[in-house]
């Protein structure tokens, strides 16, 4: 693809993290999800001019809470707020818009600050997240079935266990507190008991094709993210 080709493509941002995942999951699950998003929104797409494109993924994330664990690293609300404010001033110099798309709920803090800032700067940019309604909160069954429907030789079942079941709202006030080791020694937040690879294949086409409406769309609220289909709810 020539630069001429790429001059006002809209530009699929993948936001990950590096953070355990209980002990079945690896440590880059969000980061997988959030590219194979990316990717199947850009395939849906493709037809699509200007150009949807897939950026590399912004690996480290916001993941404070899960700093208990070993192999989790942060680089935390402030900086990842930084990293997006630059990295969407640079891409617009050339492209017509930017959609982030973040794998890991705690990077949700600084995503929204960050294009509140840009957009105040005027640029074209939004969010928008991977997560669905009903879905366990964190290495439970649907992203313990979306990691075998991308990569099943790096989930060891085996090892999966249940973790704290309760609302993440619930449990939010000790996690902000005290992290996820405080409400659950394993990490997982859900049961992933029962997950397969065809349930993460229809999760993957679930979002893949929710994603690609909001883009489409291209309809955000007043802190730049992406309104959720009606089909789906009301927000992401």
């Amino acid at each position: 693809m020539s630069g001429d080709d790429l001059r006002g493509a809209t530009v699929l941002v993948p936001l990950g993290a590096v953070e355990q995942h209980g002990p079945h999951l690896p440590l880059a699950t969000d980061s997988a999800v959030a590219r194979a998003v990316c990717d199947g929104v850009a395939r849906l797409l493709g037809a699509d001019r200007p150009a949807v494109l897939v950026a590399p993924a912004v690996e480290y994330g916001a993941s404070g809470e899960h700093e208990d664990f070993p192999g989790t690293v942060s680089i935390g609300t402030d900086a990842l707020r930084h990293v997006v404010v630059e990295l969407v001033r640079s891409a617009r110099r050339w492209c017509g818009r930017v959609v982030l798309v973040t794998g890991h709920g705690g990077n949700a803090a600084a995503v929204s600050a960050a294009t509140r800032q840009l957009r105040w700067e005027g640029h074209d940019v939004a969010w928008t997240s991977c997560a669905e309604p009903g879905w366990d909160a964190h290495a439970g069954r649907a992203e313990t079935s979306l990691a075998l429907a991308l990569d099943p030789a790096a989930v060891d079942l085996d090892a999966a266990v249940a973790g704290a079941d309760a609302p993440v709202a619930d449990l939010m006030p000790r996690l902000r507190e005290s992290g996820v080791a405080a409400v659950s020694p394993s990490g997982v937040l859900g049961d992933p008991g029962g997950a397969s690879a065809d349930e993460g294949s229809r999760h993957l086409d679930l979002l893949v094709a929710r994603v690609a409406r909001q883009v489409r769309d291209a309809r955000a609220d007043e802190y730049g993210r992406l309104v959720r289909p009606a089909a789906h709810g009301a927000r992401t």
